[in-house]
């Protein structure tokens, strides 16, 4: 089914009895051309790129749970491509390319919406790196705005710009930058990759890969074995775990991730707007609640719920930059879970078992990525060969020395 206002219409005067599930259910086949391990916006958005882009056919998609239960729909559905490197500056603007035009490809409204993202800063030393990362994201084909203090009271004349610790001193604003529905992300990529002939299989945890000889010919589920020519895996923050199952030790960590929303709110946040004396970045719903998040829990875990010492962290944030959110009433808070990276930065790489491909050590920047890594992860599964915007992300980059710290927080995944 197309969806399009026509379709709406007629749903409507129709008592809306003809809308279609959005994906099948198959059963899954014995053996498949490729099978994708993780059922997330990666997996989906591979398997759906493997499909239409690269003309792939006899593609899996492998979920432990439902479409939607894991980081793809437990995140802030932030969208930028606000990045300094030059390994990482490319690939993000390609994402937010992809982004753009997305809802158009797969036909499904994703509720993109590029209100802007405002990252601001609070001293003369913090202003530098801004306009530094800001010739980058220029050089890089991305847009990028320094705003002086006055620029940001004309955007947000409610941040508390004297604050004695933390006095606002301008921004850095990326307008093409905004937020998307993250769920309906996960259900517009399904729906997108089943069109292409995909099957997605919920419900059906990986136990084990089939590896003989250094080669990987398939996968062991719990709904039995399935054969595949080649395995893609990429599951988040169950990367350490499923690639044990082959053996494989990664340089990873798990952590989570708390994400929170706010009662219901008059309009007042414009686009995204991040604290530069810390870590918080908040952005306002459709609904009127005010999403944010901060640090991860530094501890590691694979629990998707967090812990209260973050939510302290958040609030007083929150408290420095906008006083008045302290009479907002918290709704709920949710937690994803990280792969974190030694570097802070991806991987989308061959492994050393013929077969078996790896994608994973996100960090906080999983669900921005979601277009380009499903491009780039689909393009080297069918060609065997690196996209040119992920040549950088290798598995074996630590052991060359040739590490991508965006952060600049060395190796040390809980601080990236």
């Amino acid at each position: 089914m197309h969806y399009s206002a026509l379709q709406i219409l007629k749903q409507g005067l129709t008592g809306n009895k003809g809308w279609k599930p959005v994906w099948r259910e198959p059963k899954p086949k014995s053996a498949y051309d490729f099978i994708i391990v993780g059922g997330g916006g990666h997996g989906l958005a591979t398997a759906y790129y493997l499909a239409e882009e690269f003309k792939q056919a006899n593609i899996a998609v492998l979920e432990k749970g439902w479409i939607g239960s894991g980081n793809v729909g437990r995140n802030t559905t932030i969208v930028r491509s606000n990045y300094l490197l030059p390994e990482n500056t490319p690939f993000y603007e390609m994402s937010l390319k992809l982004w753009e035009n997305l809802e158009q490809d797969f036909n499904y409204n994703a509720m993109m919406s590029q209100r802007g993202i405002l990252n601001l800063f609070h001293s003369d030393g913090e202003r530098d790196a801004a306009a530094r990362r800001g010739n980058a994201m220029v050089l890089s084909d991305a847009d990028a705005v320094l705003l002086d203090r006055e620029g940001v009271r004309k955007m947000c004349p409610f941040l508390d710009f004297d604050n004695e610790r933390f006095p606002i001193k301008g921004g850095l604003l990326q307008p093409r930058a905004g937020t998307a529905r993250h769920d309906a992300v996960a259900w517009g990529y399904a729906r997108g990759a089943d069109r292409c002939g995909v099957d997605i299989i919920q419900n059906c945890e990986v136990t084990g890969f089939q590896i003989e000889n250094g080669v990987c010919s398939g996968v062991e589920t719990t709904k039995g074995n399935i054969k595949a020519n080649k395995v893609g895996v990429c599951v988040a923050g169950s990367s350490s775990r499923v690639m044990a199952l082959a053996g494989m030790r990664l340089p990873i960590e798990t952590h989570v991730l708390q994400a929170f929303v706010t009662e219901g709110l008059k309009p007042v946040i414009p686009g995204v707007v991040t604290f530069g004396a810390g870590h918080l970045y908040i952005s306002q719903s459709d609904k009127g609640g005010l999403v944010f998040g901060g640090d991860i829990d530094k501890y590691n875990s694979y629990a998707q719920r967090g812990n209260l010492p973050v939510i302290e962290h958040v609030a007083e944030e929150m408290m420095a930059m906008m006083p008045m959110l302290g009479r907002a009433r918290l709704l709920r808070s949710w937690g994803g879970v990280m792969d974190m990276s030694m570097d802070g930065s991806p991987f989308i790489d061959k492994t050393h078992i013929g077969g078996l491909y790896f994608n994973g050590g996100w960090c906080y920047g999983g669900f921005k990525a979601t277009p380009a890594s499903g491009m780039c992860y689909a393009h080297l599964l069918a060609t065997d060969t690196p996209h040119p915007n992920a040549t950088a992300f290798r598995l074996d980059r630590f052991r060359h020395g040739i590490i991508i710290d965006e952060k600049g927080q060395g190796a040390q995944p809980n601080q990236h």
